[in-house]
């Protein structure tokens, strides 16, 4: 591949997928969708996967059946999805937390640790907190605190970190482009 990348997108991949981690409310399917657009890339959100998977919605499947069996049907997903061809992944907030499926996804693709200040992603997921198994207690901002505390150094060992803060969603896509093009230069050189 050319060290000097003019352009990102499928062929510059090199049949590689791309897989957006973080906080949830971070943006990675909203990122990944148009980051997908941008490079002729297919989008999956792993957890719409999951849902189609199970006929369940998230909430539904950790009431029912706990978050552990949610996290093992969450890595049988994601593996069948980038085992397939190269395409733009979006996960769970908690998918990059088990190491079995941290490896997989390391292994599998580039990973991209969407990272954003607390209020922002604070604000972004109160907008749809209902949805979310792990913020339905009696202080969601404690609890989203302590999933920082124990996420973030799980995060860090994605392939890039991308700041996803309170900008347009143009702006973070063209922030993962320009770390993508830069991770692929050194990455071939």
């Amino acid at each position: 591949m050319c060290a000097d990348i003019a352009a990102l997108d499928r062929k510059t991949m090199g049949g590689r997928s791309i897989a957006l981690v973080g906080l949830m409310g971070v943006g990675k399917t909203t990122i990944g969708r148009r980051l997908a657009k941008r490079i002729d890339m297919p989008f999956f959100d792993s957890d719409e996967e999951i849902e189609k998977a199970s006929g369940r919605t998230v909430k539904g499947y950790f009431q029912s059946h706990g978050e552990d069996a949610f996290r093992a049907g969450e890595r049988r997903v994601i593996t069948r999805l980038l085992s397939a061809y190269p395409i733009v992944l979006g996960t769970g907030g908690g998918a990059f937390v088990p190491a079995a499926t941290r490896k997989i996804l390391n292994e599998n693709s580039i990973t991209i640790w969407l990272k954003a200040d607390f209020k922002t992603n604070m604000e972004r997921v109160n907008r749809k907190r209902d949805k979310r198994p792990l913020l339905d207690v009696d202080d969601p901002e404690a609890a989203m605190r302590a999933l920082a505390d124990a996420r973030y150094p799980l995060y860090s060992e994605a392939h890039l970190c991308v700041r996803a803060g309170a900008c347009s969603h143009a702006t973070t896509v063209g922030r993962v482009i320009e770390a993508l093009k830069k991770y692929l230069e050194t990455a071939d050189a």
